[in-house]
């Protein structure tokens, strides 16, 4: 049995913070998809360039995503189903496709939290800040972030990398989160992922100091 403590081969296995794509691996085939996929499509494209940023500064990506009910299903299947052609989700996929060093959480229940093992990763990662994002910012991505709030988790939630099927809704959402969860609402362009992760820096100083 390995005994090295990573458990992901590449993946980051220590940093300060994590990002958080919930239920972005998501066929969108139920009332209302079609709405939230017109939300969906402008913000895969920026939670896209914000995993990018997130990686550069040695921040783990987490897929929290549904099991939709289906609890053979795994993470390969989940992709599979979802760029099948015809299916509503699949640009929304594409865009944002698991790397191979990304981890990835299934969960039965709304809460990222909920009977899953996303909390004993998060201790293993040494993770104290979250930018959640993804879908729907209203349902999934809000009763992940009260569930983080209690955990007591420093929070972002980039307002241009949620969506919702009403924007009135998924801007509530964000308005709630900012005044009761003390979230940080900004936009991720304004977000300084390196500062998040300051391990990193101190990690490559100590390597340099010992001519690692």
């Amino acid at each position: 049995m390995p005994t090295s403590k990573d458990l992901h081969g590449n993946a980051p296995d220590d940093a300060e913070a994590a990002l958080l794509l919930i239920d972005v691996i998501n066929d969108l085939e139920f009332e209302g998809g079609d709405r939230l996929l017109k939300h969906a499509l402008p913000m895969a494209a920026r939670l896209a360039a914000l995993k990018a940023r997130c990686r550069r500064a040695g921040i783990p990506a987490i897929y929290v995503n549904d099991n939709f009910g289906h609890w053979q299903s795994n993470l390969h299947k989940l992709i599979e189903h979802c760029q099948r052609d015809g299916v509503r989700g699949k640009p929304i996929a594409e865009a944002l496709l698991p790397e191979e060093t990304d981890y990835f959480v299934i969960k039965p229940k709304s809460s990222g939290f909920y009977a899953t093992s996303l909390q004993i990763l998060l201790e293993h990662l040494s993770v104290k800040t979250l930018i959640l994002t993804g879908i729907a910012g209203d349902n999934c991505v809000l009763f992940t972030a009260h569930d983080a709030y209690l955990r007591e988790y420093r929070l972002f939630v980039p307002g241009d990398c949620i969506a919702s099927i009403d924007p009135k809704h998924n801007a509530a959402a964000l308005r709630h989160m900012q005044r009761l969860l003390k979230v940080d609402v900004r936009s991720s362009k304004e977000i300084n992922v390196a500062r998040l992760n300051p391990h990193r820096k101190r990690a490559a100083a100590r390597a340099a100091r010992s001519g690692g």
